[in-house]
């Protein structure tokens, strides 16, 4: 039997492997998937000491030193994309594609603090709506409304899936250290492996005229492509494009 090429999908800070829920079976006849939770995030590898983005992708290279995997593909979102440029730094990678990839910022500037900000007014709003989420998120239009700043159609998600949403981002033990994170993505010039930075057209938290300008300036050899009608999870959106942009960026 044909062994399947091995690809890692890395979700973003405060979600968990279940974001990839919708994407993974729409890849899985062509790759061997692999969707492991974050350290630090529901469900993930425990931390000790405050989280950073490095220690993040230490604990995910032992997973896949864990699996006797040496170089993977790897796709990822928002953290999930910084994460995966970082596993390519380190010889990990084989291909990289990275959905709205956080990282390409000035740690304490606004392009990051005004970005962090929304996030943190994400988990506050869910923090405060937790006792009525049962009910409330069987509205297609609450689930819209409540996940605007991340998706263009939250509605799209099923109730119950809403509200493992809801619950990972409120188990997320990591999530204040990384969204004040005083790091970010350093030059990568040449990119290691083929490189693919992929910017969700609705973006509300990182954008192609802001981060995407960046990236082209620090990881001049990456690809970069628009995902047309996305937010910022593009995998609740449009998992049928992701799985197609993740596709072509491997070249499998």
């Amino acid at each position: 039997m044909t062994q399947l090429p091995p690809l890692l999908l890395l979700h973003g800070v405060m979600m968990s492997g279940s974001a990839w829920s919708r994407v993974t079976p729409l890849l899985a006849p062509r790759y061997d998937v692999h969707a492991p939770t974050a350290a630090g995030h529901a469900g993930g590898p425990a931390l000790t000491g405050r989280a950073t983005v490095a220690e993040l992708t230490d604990h995910t290279e032992r997973f896949l030193d864990d699996l006797g995997l040496d170089a993977v593909h790897v796709a990822g979102n928002s953290l999930g994309g910084w994460m995966a440029i970082e596993l390519a730094r380190r010889g990990r990678a084989l291909t990289v594609c990275a959905l709205s990839p956080a990282g390409f910022w000035t740690p304490g500037a606004p392009d990051q603090t005004k970005r962090a900000g929304k996030l943190r007014r994400v988990r506050q709003l869910t923090r405060i709506s937790a006792p009525v989420q049962p009910l409330a998120l069987r509205s297609a239009t609450v689930r819209r409304l409540s996940m605007r700043d991340i998706a263009s159609h939250g509605d799209r998600l099923t109730p119950a899936e809403a509200r493992k949403s809801a619950s990972d981002l409120l188990a997320c033990p990591a999530g204040l250290d990384l969204l004040s994170t005083t790091e970010s993505i350093a030059p990568l010039d040449p990119v290691p492996c083929p490189l693919t930075l992929a910017w969700p057209e609705q973006d509300r938290i990182f954008s192609a005229d802001v981060h995407g300008v960046t990236a082209h300036r620090l990881v001049p050899g990456a690809r970069h492509v628009t995902m047309p009608g996305a937010g910022h999870v593009p995998m609740i959106d449009d998992p049928e494009e992701c799985a197609r942009v993740i596709a072509a960026a491997t070249g499998v």
